[in-house]
Order: C-alpha cells, then structure tokens, then sequence
C-alpha cells in the first residue's frame, strides 16, 4: 500500500513538473517580431545590396530562366527582403563575428543536371554555407544528395514531395520547413469528407514527375482515411510546362467528375485554371499552387471561384492581417513595392507575398533558419542541426512551426 502511494505521489510530482514546463518552452520559443525590423524604405529586388567577404552565404537555388524564370523572380525577392532586413541590423552574431547575408544566385533552369552542377559550384568555389531551394522535388533531390556530400546545410522551403526525406533519401544535413505531399493531400481529403461533405467524384491531374506522383498518392491516402465513400474516376499525368490542357480537359468532362484536384504550380497552374475555365469547367479545383495573383486577375472573378486551397500560412479565417504587428510588416513590404520597376511590379508582388500567398511563407521560412544559425551561434552544420532539431518557430502570421528530429520535416497547423 505504501509502495502504491509513493508511485502515485511520484506520477503527480512528474505531472506537475510536465505542466510547469510546458509553459516555459513555449515562452522559450522564438518567435518572428515585426518590432525588430529595420527601415525597409530604401529596399529594392532590382537593386538589392549584397555584401561580400566575410559573411554568412546562403545560395538560393531555383530556375532564374526557362518557363519558370517567374517563380526564381518570387524566390529571389523573398530572400533579398529578408536578407536586406537582417543586415540593416548589423548581421548575425556568429563564430565571434556579426556577419552580414550574402546571398548568390543559383540557376538550375529547372533541370536536375544543371541542379548538381550548380549547387557544387556554389559549395566549392563560393564556399556557401546554405543551399536554399527549390521548385522541383526532382531538383530539391539533387540539392540534398550535394548538401550531404559535401556536409552543407540545406533548407527546402517550397518542394512537398515525401520521398525527399523517407529512409532512402533522408540526410541529416537537410530540412524541409515546407508541408509535405501527404499533409496536403491528406488535409484536402479531410476538407472534402469531413468538412465540406458535398463532392464525390475526384479526378487528379498532377504533373509528370516526382512532385506531382507524390501529390496523387498523399490525396489517394487522405481519401481512403478520410473519405472512403469517395470515388476517384480519373488519374493524369502531364508533362512539365505544357501550354494546351485541352486534351486532358476534355477527359475531365466526360469523367463525370466534381472536383479536380491538382498539384501544378506555375506556368502550368495558370494554364490549366484559364483554360479549364474557357472551356466551361467550372468544377472546384482542390490545390496548394492555384493562389497566384497574377494567375487569379486573368481568370477573373467568375473564373477564380470554386478554388479550394491548401494555404501554408496565415490565419484559418477573418481579416488578411487581424493584428497591429501585422500590418506593420505588411506596410514593410507593400510601401516599397510601389516604387519597383518590372519585372517586380506586378500583382504577384502585390498581392501574393501575404498570409494567404506562397511567398508569405517562404520569407518567414528563411526568418527562421536564421533564427536558427542565430541562436546556434555559428554557421557550422552541426551546431546548426543541434539547434533545428526538435526545435519551434513562431511566425508572423501566428503559424507555429516545429521541427521533427526524426526525420526533419516540419509539423504545423495549416488551413
């Protein structure tokens, strides 16, 4: 009896020792604060300053040509605004010395051998201590496997695809801060069965390669859990960049379908909602890329609704920025954007860098792998992995980021 109540007393002691830690790590969390940001009046993407000698060098990887010159363009205006912050306030603290940002580019043009070839440049003759990217799970690939060649820090903040980070491909040395397939994929699913309760007929069209097989699969999984009754009537697979959907478009119609569901991400994105809307198709469109401004305005109003998107941060509902500290930051961006010239003047640039766009998220990725290199002290990998592990991260958005130790792929919550 005696033993019974010691281990009870034991259980409660350990309890109350849980409840009063958990308050503290999350007070110990850190955490994006608009209030620490410096001027932004002279910031400019055409005209970014970039430091060179002794800094911190992060290599933002990406197609800066080809048919998706304009998502390196989004890429690049990310990074240079929070680069341009960062060493307005004199740098990071590390390895005893404040060190600026120096950011490089690196074109891929969206091809995996040009991918290796140019991000081994970037570690062997730029001596960069980040690879930063990229559009394409199939290039995101090759950035990992050079990142764990050479024992460089990799963040992948926009390529979803699961297998980059399964037992075959993990490497220590890489993080993925973005959703992946199965988030996406399985939220969607849930959205429509337990949710929206309405559809049943889904057809995938997804693009012809890693991403896109990998988004099929993460929605296929979702409907099997989520919504068994569902009923999945047709699976295409297009090839990258495509400018005529008609034929797979037509195949939606005869389907009988009542929701398209897609991973494609621009110039494709923008090509298969304009089109699919010409041809009166005006299903909804279950997506995560299908929220670009510039793709939404030629639309139209008509055009743009029926749009479900899996949006990767920013508030579930209400108002874009509901918080003082928000509109704040949101005047940090959008004050200077009206004095750029092209190709940064567009309503991508606009509009799409908030909480509801995919640039909102990416500039508040890389505020926090700073964050990270910040508290770690140093830009050596393996403090910084020490740090990343296990670690939480709040943006400015309000979205709370975790980083699971196992297999570095963040956990959050996503609307």
């Amino acid at each position: 009896m005696k033993s019974t109540k010691k281990i009870f007393l034991m259980l409660i002691v350990f309890l109350c020792l849980c409840l009063f830690g958990l308050p503290q790590a999350m007070a110990g969390m850190d955490a994006f604060d608009v209030n620490k940001m410096s001027d932004m009046s002279d910031f400019d993407p055409n005209n970014p300053i970039i430091p060179t000698g002794d800094t911190i060098k992060i290599a933002v990887v990406c197609s800066f040509s080809g048919p998706a010159a304009a998502v390196g363009e989004q890429y690049w205006a990310c990074a240079t605004f929070v680069a341009h912050d960062i060493n307005k306030r004199g740098g990071i603290l590390v390895d005893g010395k404040r060190k600026k940002i120096q950011l490089f580019k690196a074109n891929h043009m969206s091809k995996p051998a040009q991918t290796k070839k140019i991000c081994e440049r970037m570690v062997l003759q730029e001596k960069v201590d980040i690879l930063w990217g990229t559009n394409g799970s199939n290039n995101m690939k090759v950035i990992n496997q050079v990142a764990k060649k050479y024992k460089v820090i990799a963040q992948d903040f926009t390529a979803l695809s699961d297998e980059l980070y399964d037992a075959t491909n993990f490497t220590r040395y890489s993080f993925m801060t973005v959703p992946s397939c199965d988030v996406v994929g399985s939220a969607l699913a849930y959205y429509y069965g337990k949710i929206r309760m309405k559809e049943k007929k889904f057809y995938i069209l997804c693009q012809d390669y890693l991403f896109g097989h990998s988004m099929a699969k993460g929605f296929k999984r979702g409907l099997k859990e989520y919504y068994p009754e569902a009923q999945l009537v047709g699976e295409d697979y297009h090839k990258l960049f495509m400018k005529d959907f008609a034929p797979f478009l037509e195949k939606i119609k005869a389907s009988g379908a009542e929701v398209i569901y897609t991973g494609d991400w621009i110039p494709d994105a923008e090509n298969l909602l304009v089109q699919a809307r010409q041809m009166g198709i005006d299903l909804p469109i279950a997506n995560i890329f299908l929220n670009e401004p510039n793709m939404l305005h030629r639309a139209g109003v008509e055009g743009s609704k029926n749009l479900h998107n899996f949006c990767m941060t920013g508030t579930a509902e209400g108002v874009a920025f509901p918080t003082a500290e928000q509109i704040k930051y949101y005047h940090a961006w959008y004050d200077q954007f009206k004095k750029w010239k092209a190709p940064y003047n567009t309503k991508v640039f606009k509009h799409g860098w908030g909480g509801g766009g995919s640039m909102g998220s990416y500039m508040q990725q890389l505020y926090w792998l700073l964050s990270v290199i910040e508290r770690a002290g140093s830009t050596d990998p393996e403090k910084i992995i020490s740090v990343w592990e296990g670690d939480s991260y709040r943006d400015v958005f309000n979205t709370v980021y975790y980083m699971r130790p196992c297999d570095h792929k963040v956990i959050a919550d996503y609307y």
